[in-house]
């Protein structure tokens, strides 16, 4: 332990602490940029500065390391001025457009830092010029506009260290991030998961967003509006409206779409439900013909475009089922429209999502049916709110309702989905009770649960050990692929999470997020599903119609062309070209 002294009062801390985490013991609060708990600390903006007795410099007290006998000043006058004068350098580059950025209804960290240093902004006019050639919306998720960038360097940080993809870099001067090559965010191996999004601390970085489509959907009396919401949402909306981490507010959510003009509002846990039917089924059959096992999932976007750009050996074991997402879109412009007698041209898909990788997949040639896209609009969790801030519509106030039928009932098996872990503890459910007709009759795989980076188990069914792994977030998931290319490892299921945690870290869920509101989120999940009176997809009545009434049985031919897909190999050079907004 080290003892030293902050603003006259004493601490003790471990040697490898920072002056900022002793600063946090003594709960005297530094303002921070470029610092984000998750991330590796860089020291690039300097905001954080305190001043040591004995040293004319001031140091950042995010990347300076406590020492014996330290005497360390935070708040001085001296301090103060110096960090203003940081800022306002800052701001002097930073385009005035506070109106108009997605980051500046109390997100930007920026503009808060303005009011926590008492700096005018009219005081410091934008020196610069917005560059056009700087505003790249190649991305169908993620807009980058570079004019707004502060140099903090996390988006560099996320993506390099945290998931391993490596898209974004300095320039030599390092007075600009870019992508490495110098090319369009469409041109990268970006896979869409809008980690970069979540810790940019200014407008540089967004989900592209689609609200205003939206609205104009809701707001078209000749269009049937149909909106599905994923199982994440529904236990982190909340957070927006200042409620706990974790809490349920399926009802609420339901109500405020309804409000907003939605015709129709239906659950994505049931398509999550077909999901396992599907993908179940299709486990069985390549587990007794010992085929293109291990079989991996696919319902996370940014996974499968990760694995086409790096994996595309493996592409044959991807499983063909469409993400839950994509079903529910075919579903609702198949099913449901000859069940409701509507066209099915005549019906907006509109999907609520914690993820901005919903946003290209949705946009992906392959997801239509005989010309009919399945999902028209994606709407981040984030976006969602913002709609129902916008039109005043009172959240926490709601009486909850349910959702329409025929599309609208899912089991707690569903529900767990937006987990790590959770896909495969659903379809374990199943897989087990089927292959043993019964016998087997587990419900809870705690096994599988939690979020480690990488776990492992092996579940006896019917005399056959299944070996599975679940991963989450792409750098762990490039180092078990490794392993399972190189014949390290032999799996027959594998659940892959492009997103720390699953997607309830998805790159559209609320913001902030660390390890402990993870936790929180899915402890409440946990709670959603064990509070369901129905927790195996098989058991769904309302699926159960689907194959009655509908596609017959999990794999048919009609199955098949709904609710199936294939992939893409990206490893080779992209073509595409630079579209500016």
């Amino acid at each position: 332990m080290v003892n030293l002294t902050i603003d006259g009062k004493s601490v003790s801390v471990d040697e490898k602490s920072t002056i900022l985490d002793a600063c946090k013991k003594l709960g005297i609060d530094i303002p921070t940029l470029c610092y984000h708990p998750e991330l590796k600390v860089e020291g690039n903006c300097n905001i954080c500065c305190v001043k040591i007795e004995g040293k004319d410099d001031f140091v950042p007290s995010c990347s300076t390391l406590v020492e014996e006998n330290l005497i360390v000043f935070t708040n001085t006058d001296e301090v103060k001025q110096k960090r203003k004068s940081i800022l306002k350098e800052l701001l002097s580059k930073h385009p005035n457009d506070c109106l108009t950025c997605e980051k500046a209804s109390g997100d930007c960290e920026l503009q808060n830092l303005c009011y926590i240093l008492d700096v005018n902004r009219d005081e410091v006019p934008f020196k610069g010029e917005i560059r056009m050639d700087l505003i790249d919306c190649s991305s169908d998720s993620i807009v980058r506009d570079m004019n707004k960038c502060i140099l903090c360097g996390r988006c560099i940080s996320v993506c390099r260290d945290i998931q391993g993809i490596g898209i974004y870099e300095f320039n030599s001067e390092k007075n600009l991030v870019r992508t490495v090559g110098d090319k369009s965010l469409k041109e990268t191996n970006c896979i869409n998961c809008g980690q970069c999004v979540k810790v940019c601390p200014v407008g540089a970085l967004y989900e592209k967003t689609q609200i205003h489509e939206a609205l104009k959907a809701l707001l078209d009396n000749n269009k049937h509006v149909v909106v599905q919401i994923a199982p994440a949402v529904k236990n982190t909306l909340g957070e927006e409206f200042g409620l706990a981490p974790g809490t349920d507010v399926t009802g609420k959510v339901v109500v405020s779409l309804r409000k907003l003009g939605a015709d129709k509002v239906f659950n994505t846990d049931f398509s999550a439900d077909v999901t396992i039917m599907e993908e179940g089924n299709e486990f069985i059959s390549r587990l007794k013909e010992g085929k293109n096992l291990p079989l991996l999932t696919s319902c996370s976007p940014g996974w499968i475009k990760f694995v086409e750009h790096n994996y595309p050996e493996l592409l044959k074991n991807v499983s063909s089922c469409k993400s839950p997402q994509q079903m529910f879109g075919a579903l609702s412009k198949s099913y449901y429209a000859k069940k409701s007698g509507i066209d099915p041209k005549n019906i907006v898909s509109i999907s609520i999502m914690p993820c901005t990788a919903k946003k290209f997949e949705a946009n992906r040639p392959e997801m239509e049916v005989n010309g009919i896209r399945d999902v028209d609009i994606v709407l981040t969790t984030r976006e969602l709110a913002k709609m129902i801030k916008i039109k005043n519509i009172p959240f926490l106030d709601l009486e909850d309702e349910d959702f329409d039928k025929f599309l609208g009932k899912g089991t707690g098996a569903a529900r767990i989905f937006a987990t790590s872990g959770g896909v495969m503890e659903a379809a374990l459910r199943t897989v087990s009770y089927v292959l043993t007709d019964g016998e087997m009759d587990d419900i809870d795989y705690k096994s599988v649960r939690g979020l480690d980076g990488i776990k492992e188990a092996e579940i006896k069914i019917n005399g056959t050990v299944v070996r599975v792994a679940v991963v989450n977030g792409a750098l762990n998931t490039r180092k078990l692929l490794d392993k399972v290319v190189n014949g390290e490892v032999d799996y027959h299921f594998i659940e892959v999470m492009g997103c720390p945690g699953g997607c309830l870290g998805g790159g559209g869920a609320p913001i902030p997020d660390n390890k402990e509101i993870m936790e929180m989120r899915k402890e409440g999940l946990y709670n959603s599903d064990r509070n369901n009176e129905i927790r195996r997809s098989f058991e769904n009545p309302e699926v159960k119609e689907l194959y009655d009434e509908y596609l017959k049985n999990p794999g048919s031919h009609l199955a098949h062309k709904l609710l199936h897909t294939s992939y893409v190999d990206r490893s080779v050079k992209s073509n595409n070209k630079v579209m500016n907004c």
